[in-house]
């Protein structure tokens, strides 16, 4: 198969994208052709979106080889604002960073480049850092929405995501999750369901999961109910985190959570409903404040606890792989027809 990768973690890293080398090579290993297309920089929690207004441009990845570092996963290359030439010879592999969304980097791969390589067969989202399970994480998922971008293009799709207990980065764990996932994939595709527009699967990052069961699963409906997913700032004098620091404290918090499925938890704050100075009919005041994303955690597995078995949070949560049949639509409620009146 001609397959297109993309992610949401961007190229790859030690810090924020430790798992799309291993998936790249898997693939080629297994006879696949490979075409890479990812954000330039971190972009979880995107969704589907484009940044409109916004000339893209791309650059270009040519990742070192895979090795291990105190019994550890690294990952590492070099970034080029010019592509190599074409008399350069195909020995070094190169990949497209493009400074926008998932869901752009599949239209650009889709219809800007590997034209020479053939039609693409099937996109794969991912391996996203962490689980991609629920509906409040998937709604949110920039790993789903390119996956999703693929799905409304008319092209077949997995959102893969790996979802992580520590951040230990075991080579051989994540080797047998790629191992696993290039066989799921191909089960998907040679199977696919006419159906199914795409599937969102989530592999858990644990000891030989090979042995462990995959199971078709529906998607857990949750809220956050803790309130609010944005904690308050000071008002900072410099500049605010990046992207990458800030996605780094999350993945930190997931962590906690992962060990401890009920413990621990993102403190956020409600202070976002306090009243404005001011009453009555005047005009309100503000106080003036930044915000940070900081999800909590501990709403969705505390969901996944309570729920009964047979969703996708709870296959994780049991070492299971999960593979959710999924439709690119946000389909409407039956039910309901005819004027409204006032």
């Amino acid at each position: 198969m001609h397959i297109l990768v993309t992610n949401d973690d961007g190229p790859p890293s030690d810090q924020s994208s430790p798992y799309v080398h291993s998936l790249v090579s898997t693939l080629q290993s297994a006879g696949h052709t490979v075409s890479v297309v990812l954000p330039h920089t971190q972009r979880s929690w995107i969704g589907k979106a484009h940044l409109v207004g916004k000339s893209i441009k791309p650059t270009y990845f040519r990742p070192s080889p895979l090795t291990t570092i105190d019994g550890r996963l690294h990952n590492s290359g070099t970034t080029s604002t010019r592509p190599l030439p074409p008399t350069s010879g195909a020995q070094e592999e190169e990949w497209i960073l493009v400074d926008s969304t998932p869901a752009s980097c599949v239209q650009i791969g889709l219809y800007h480049y590997f034209s020479e390589r053939g039609a693409i067969d099937l996109v794969i989202s991912g391996p996203n850092y962490g689980r991609n399970s629920t509906a409040v994480f998937s709604l949110s998922s920039g790993t789903i929405g390119g996956a999703m971008e693929a799905a409304v293009c008319g092209v077949k799709s997995i959102a893969l995501s790996y979802a992580f207990f520590d951040r230990n980065h075991d080579p051989d764990i994540i080797a047998g999750a790629s191992n696993l996932s290039v066989k799921l994939i191909q089960h998907l595709y040679d199977n696919w369901d006419k159906e199914t527009h795409l599937y969102s699967v989530n592999v858990p990052l644990v000891d030989k999961v090979g042995d462990r069961k995959i199971l078709y699963t529906a998607m857990l409906q949750n809220t956050w109910k803790s309130g609010s997913c944005f904690q308050v700032l000071d008002v900072p004098e410099g500049e605010d985190d990046g992207p990458e620091e800030v996605e780094a404290a999350i993945r930190k918090a997931e962590e906690k959570q992962g060990r401890k499925e009920l413990a621990g938890g993102v403190s956020g704050t409600d202070s976002g409903r306090d009243t404005p100075v001011g009453q009555g009919q005047g005009h309100i005041r503000y106080s003036h404040k930044h915000f940070t994303w900081a999800p909590r955690f501990k709403d969705v597995y505390q969901s996944v606890e309570e729920s009964e078995p047979g969703n996708d949070g709870w296959a994780v949560a049991q070492g299971y792989t999960s593979v959710t049949p999924l439709r690119a639509n946000f389909m409407h409620v039956g039910g309901f027809q005819g004027e409204i009146k006032l």
